[in-house]
């Protein structure tokens, strides 16, 4: 479950006392592990996995409540706010239009009294920080546009016009500083509480960035552009049992030639960064490290796009010489080949085994999702963000696929057959077994959390408020001790 989904009468989730009262609902459960999707900030199409930067935090899960204690804002500055969400879904137009200068006035009051840790904090991450927020103060100077609509002069990082942008516009660079100053101060304080509860946190590193972004703007050469810095070819996969067009995200694609220069040093970092975030790493769309779909920029879909090879276990050896081994667990769904499984093989890292696709007669390698195909290494689920809820899945599969799982999990009552696949789960091999918490809730389709090439309804899902009670924390705890987990 996402921050995001959290209950909270703020809008959307956030990492304060509703984030810590999960971690209780959790530790009562008998939980090890709580899965979370990207933190950084979101951008059009409120998607985690299109952000303005791969290293930030996102401001809309800073706890208003917490501002407040510091003195950083008054209970009647906000108490009245209407974020103009239902109890279950969130409204990211509201939040834009109303968060934001909530945080603007907590950050006029902490100008005032401006610690040593945020200039510590500054300096410490000043790395991706300072062009983060530099690149965020050129996008509300140019009204929010993409930086490929900014002026030459600065979409080419003239020097003399960077240095003019930072001479005239020091407070609002500064407060984009702040605002991950907050973010971090705050996650900082609630993963402690999480793992002095026994409670590790799975973090997750999408394989690409969003094109619109400082980390494709700071770093061109890194990047699959012209020399007008526009795409030439862009990220997504291939027609399939799902989609008879394919999947067209629309991120750069890396010149993994040019990583190679310096041993892939940013992407090094970039995984070296998320393992100091979270205490265990997802690692996106695994398969693209062995060859990735390229997709040419302004295609409609992705029918015309063709396969280059990536890096390969070159990049994960130089990332254990630099950073050393690191709790990773690799997101090896999509079009499997045998070297995509070679490469998951001498990694090391566990892959991951999803109940729903082992029944969904549309994938081809449905075989190995299967319960009793399962090995140890591996981290299994009834399904991911990226799928149906179990009790829309029963709904919205074919109903031969259904029936097959209905048969295979031995379930004659489907209103109840959340419970069956989730034991079934539980009762594997897999060193981990992770569920949605829709699916503990039992809900259906409309609680999903995304439904890949669709645009509009996705990543709005919250949980009402007493939904984690302790009911639930026993029944789960009970198969907790049922099945040795």
């Amino acid at each position: 479950m996402h921050i995001s989904s959290l209950p909270s009468p703020y809008g959307i989730g956030t990492m304060g006392e509703c984030a810590r009262e999960f971690v209780d609902f959790l530790e009562k459960a008998g939980q090890k592990y709580w899965q979370i999707l990207p933190v950084c900030p979101t951008s059009y199409g409120d998607s985690p996995y299109q952000s303005f930067s791969t290293f930030a935090g996102n401001p809309y899960f800073i706890d208003i409540d917490e501002l407040k204690k510091e003195g950083l804002l008054e209970c009647s500055e906000y108490e009245d706010i209407d974020w103009e969400s239902e109890p279950e879904k969130i409204n990211y137009g509201a939040l834009y239009e109303k968060r934001y200068p909530l945080l603007r006035k907590a950050f006029t009051r902490f100008l005032e009294k401006r610690d040593v840790a945020f200039t510590d904090f500054c300096s410490e991450q000043s790395i991706w920080l300072d062009d983060y927020a530099l690149f965020m103060t050129i996008k509300k100077i140019n009204g929010g546009v993409s930086w490929l609509e900014w002026n030459d002069d600065l979409k080419k990082r003239d020097k003399s016009a960077l240095e003019e942008i930072i001479s005239n516009h020091k407070e609002e660079i500064d407060f984009w500083k702040a605002s991950q100053y907050f973010f971090f101060k705050q996650w900082k304080k609630l993963r402690k509480y999480a793992n002095d509860k026994g409670i590790s946190i799975i973090g997750d590193l999408p394989i690409y960035v969003a094109l619109d972004s400082a980390d494709v703007w700071a770093n061109p050469n890194l990047f699959q552009l012209d020399e007008e810095l526009q795409p030439i070819n862009v990220a997504g996969c291939p027609p399939d049992g799902f989609s008879a067009t394919g999947q067209l995200w629309g991120n750069p694609l890396f010149r993994w030639e040019e990583l190679k220069k310096d041993d892939y040093a940013w992407w090094i970092r970039r995984i070296g960064y998320a393992c100091k975030i979270y205490n265990v790493l997802r690692l996106d769309h695994f398969r693209g490290f062995e060859s990735y779909y390229a997709i040419p920029y302004g295609d409609k879909d992705a029918s015309g796009g063709h396969w280059e090879k990536g890096p390969g276990i070159k990049l994960f050896k130089a990332m254990e010489e630099k950073i050393g081994r690191q709790d990773i667990v690799a997101e090896d769904l999509g079009f499997l080949t045998e070297p995509v499984k070679e490469l998951l093989k001498e990694s090391g890292f566990p892959g991951m085994k999803v109940f729903e696709l082992g029944f969904d007669s549309r994938d081809a390698n449905s075989n190995e999702y299967q319960p009793h195909n399962f090995k140890e290494n591996c981290v299994a689920y009834v399904g991911t963000h990226d799928n149906d809820t179990i009790q829309g899945w029963f709904t919205s599969a074919a109903p031969e696929d259904v029936k097959y799982a209905q048969e295979y999990f031995g379930m004659e009552d489907l209103s109840e057959g959340h419970w069956n696949m989730m034991k079934m789960l539980w009762a594997t091999v897999a060193n981990l077994a992770i569920v949605q918490a829709q699916d503990l809730l039992g809900l259906g389709s409309e609680s999903r959390m995304n439904t890949p090439s669709t645009f509009g309804t996705n990543w709005m899902w919250r949980a009402k408020p007493g939904s984690f009670n302790d009911k639930l924390a026993e029944q789960m705890k009970r198969c907790m001790r049922l099945y040795g987990r």
